[in-house]
Order: C-alpha cells, then structure tokens, then sequence
C-alpha cells in the first residue's frame, strides 16, 4: 500500500455540485497492470442518478496536533492513503484529494463542507505525536446534521512510520465503509419502496441476504431485481442477485432446476458486468467454489478481489477460506487472523474459520484455541474439535466432544460432512475422515 507506483489513477472526471462555484474532480484508483476503470458512454442524466444514489465522502486533512513541523508529511499521507483506498469501494463516490485539501489548516463547519462538496459523509482525524509515541484519532460525520457515526483512536509506538501509517490507514478503510452503508440503510428503510433508487434497493437485498430466513432470501432477491431494473449494468445489483439465488440453492428455499438456471443466468449477467468491482469478484469466488467446484476459478476471481481492494475484511477473510479449500491451510491462517484485525466486530464467525484452518494445517491445539474463541458453537465446531482432540491423543476430551456433536445433530454421518465438504485434496479429505473416525464419530 505505501508504493503507489504500485497504482494507477483513472481520472473520472469533474463532478459539478451545488453550493461550489468549481467542478470536483474524482478518480478511481486500481492496481497497476491491471484492466482500468470502464468509461461510461451512458448519459450524463443517467451517470448522474447512478452516482447521487451511491453515498458521497470526503476525507478532511487530517490535523497535526503536534508542535512538529516536519510531522506534516506523515499526517498529510495519512489522509491521501484514506482517500486512495476508499476509493476502492465502487459503492463509495470519493472525493478527490485536490478538492480537500483545500480546507486544510482550516477551522470547519462540517455541514457546511458537506453541501460546499455535495457530500453526505466526512471524515476528518488528528495526529498528535509525542516522544516516539503517536495517537491518531478518527470520525465519520453525517454532513446533513453533523452527527457523529463512528471514532476511533490508535495509540502506537512508532518504531516503524511507514508500517504504523500502513496498518492504521487498513483498519479506517475497513471500518468506514461498513459504517457509511450501515447509516445509508437505516436511511434507505425510511423512503417509500417505490422511490427507491438502484444502490438503495441493493442494501436492502444484502440486509435481508444476511437474515438468511427463507422470507428474506425472497425479499433480497425481489430487491436485487429491482436495482437491475433501474440499472442493468449495476454490477453490485447482479453480484448480490447471484449470491442470493445461491443462498436459495444452498439452503433449499427454491426447486433446485429452478434455481440453477436462474444463478446461471444471474451469474452471467454478473461477469459481463464484474469489471474491477471487487465485491463482484469477490462473489464470483463463492460462486466458482461453492457451486462449480471450479477451483480455478475460484482462485483468479479471489486473486482479483484482493487486487482490487486489499483492505476489505470480507476480500482477506475469503482470501483464507478459499485457501483452506484449495489445500493451503498453513497459509489461511495468516489471511484470517489479518481479516479479525482489520474488523474486530466480525469476531464471532471468523474465529470459527480461523479453527477450520488451524485443524486442515495439522495444528490441532491451536485449532481448539481458535474454536473457544467464540460463545456459541455449532455441531460442526465440536466436531472439528473432537477430530483434533483425537489427533492429539485427548481421548478423553474426544469422546466429550463426539457427545456434544450427536447431543446436537443425532443424524451426524462424516460421509455428509465430505459431500458438503469443498476440499480439492483428497488428503484433505481423508484427513477429516481419519481423524473424525478415531474421535468416534459415524461414518
């Protein structure tokens, strides 16, 4: 992230707003070498409606709160790295950095920036350095009425700069735009259904993806096809239409003929329109995996994803699933522990991932570590801990275990667990049956 030679800078061109005499000018930011961002040849009415209903943020100069001068250039980078990896997100308008600067050293009225650039969201931090000692503090701001939505504050030692400067820039972008969309949707739940536009309809399609029931699994997709009306080109709206058609094949809500030809057709509507979206790659991913076993596949659109947006938990959390599948658990581990740190309020599912990778690494102890983590285990958690505990020659401990696991699914076989099962190995594969085997497990 600290070379930007690494990136390339597609420049979008200028935005006119109200309440600013000059035109703002936006770019997307992608990884060197690879396809840049599309130029849309739609009309600019159309361009217009798109982005307005996408949430608008601009990143404030960061404050240097210490008596150092030469300070300046840290607390400057800190701001343009923000900006630049927020404009990852293709759900974000970014604001660029020329036109934010222009408040720098300047005492702000943050609703007064917010309608001076036509934005809905600000962020503005500080950086006070003290001996080697640096505290960077942060907020989101609700630019309608100054509300604050999210701070933060990071005590680090700065033995590194770069490296500090780095692994604070990571955990703001991976905060702030789960904050900004979760303010946008308890906005979005308050219109009208029917003046709704495309990005508003598809935060209401993940909302109820995410409840999982099979009411909101029909909801989610009936929300995803309304965003492809507004909008047929909106990759997010065909990305969460195929994710939730999957769910409903995953999970059996509809007739399986029914809905493989729908996903299909839902995934191909979704590559057409992937581009250098990540959260499309990123669902792709799951798609190639889960549905096709195309590993192949899988792995590229992964790779893709993380290219295009390194500091997106859900992108590095993947990153170390997909791993774990593609017979690579020893590297998992390392992708999963980034993805817990990068967002702590994840914690509860991803130490359950975490535990998975340890136990397909062979590092059975600290695959029960990972799985005690979290306060609520399933059938499978006790059974992966059953299998490691027998590894380890806990039989005791594994029989406990293998207890827990029929008390909560009587009809637990190994052989259904390896049809689910996504493992490209068969050593994988043979790993969990031997060592669920020896836990006393049925076959």
């Amino acid at each position: 992230m600290r070379n930007k030679q690494d990136l390339t800078y597609s420049d979008l061109g200028e935005k006119s707003v109200k309440n600013i005499d000059q035109p703002v000018r936006t770019y997307r930011v992608s990884e060197a070498g690879a396809a840049p961002a599309p130029v849309s040849t739609d009309s600019p009415a159309k361009s217009d409606k798109i982005s307005a209903a996408k949430p608008t943020i601009a990143v404030l100069p960061f404050d240097n709160m210490s008596k150092d001068e030469e300070q300046e250039y840290f607390v400057d980078d800190m701001t343009e790295d923000n900006i630049t990896e927020l404009s990852r997100y293709h759900d974000l308008f970014v604001i660029a950095r020329n036109s934010t600067f222009t408040y720098k050293a300047k005492a702000v009225d943050v609703t007064k920036v917010g309608r001076e650039l036509g934005v809905r969201y600000i962020v503005e931090g500080s950086v006070r350095k003290v001996g080697n000692r640096v505290r960077i503090t942060v907020q989101l701001v609700d630019a309608a009425d100054g509300h604050h939505l999210w701070a933060e504050r990071f005590d680090r030692e700065l033995e590194d700069v770069f490296a500090v400067q780095d692994e604070i820039t990571q955990v703001i972008v991976a905060n702030l735009p789960r904050r900004v969309e979760a303010a946008h949707l308890e906005e979005s739940k308050r219109k009208p259904t029917e003046n709704m536009a495309a990005y508003d309809y598809v935060l209401r399609a993940k909302d109820h993806h995410h409840k999982k029931t099979r009411e909101d699994n029909a909801k989610a997709i009936e929300m995803a096809q309304k965003a492809l009306e507004l909008d047929p080109d909106f990759s997010l709206a065909h990305a969460w239409h195929a994710c939730s058609l999957g769910q409903a094949w995953g999970r059996g809500y509809i007739d399986e003929k029914t809905v493989l030809k729908q996903v299909a057709e839902a995934e191909k509507g979704l590559s057409d329109n992937s581009g250098d979206d990540a959260e499309s790659h990123r669902i792709l991913a799951e798609l190639s995996l889960v549905l096709h076993r195309d590993y192949d596949k899988a792995r590229f659109h992964q790779d893709r994803a993380f290219a295009l947006n390194p500091n997106d938990p859900r992108i590095v959390s993947q990153r170390g699933e997909t791993r774990v599948w593609l017979g690579e658990a020893a590297e998992a581990v390392g992708w999963i522990e980034k993805a817990l740190l990068l967002d702590p309020s994840e914690a509860e599912r991803r130490v359950k991932f975490l535990g998975h990778a340890h136990y397909m690494a062979r590092q059975y102890q600290e695959s029960i570590d990972a799985f005690k983590r979290t306060s609520r285990l399933g059938h499978m958690e006790h059974a992966y801990i059953a299998a490691c505990h027998a590894a380890l020659g806990n039989m005791a401990e594994a029989e406990a275990e293998t207890a827990l696991v029929l008390e909560r699914s009587s009809e637990f076989s190994i052989s259904a667990v390896l049809k689910r099962a996504l493992y490209a190995l068969e050593s994988d594969r043979e790993h969990l049956r031997e060592t669920m085997l020896k836990a006393g497990l049925a076959a």
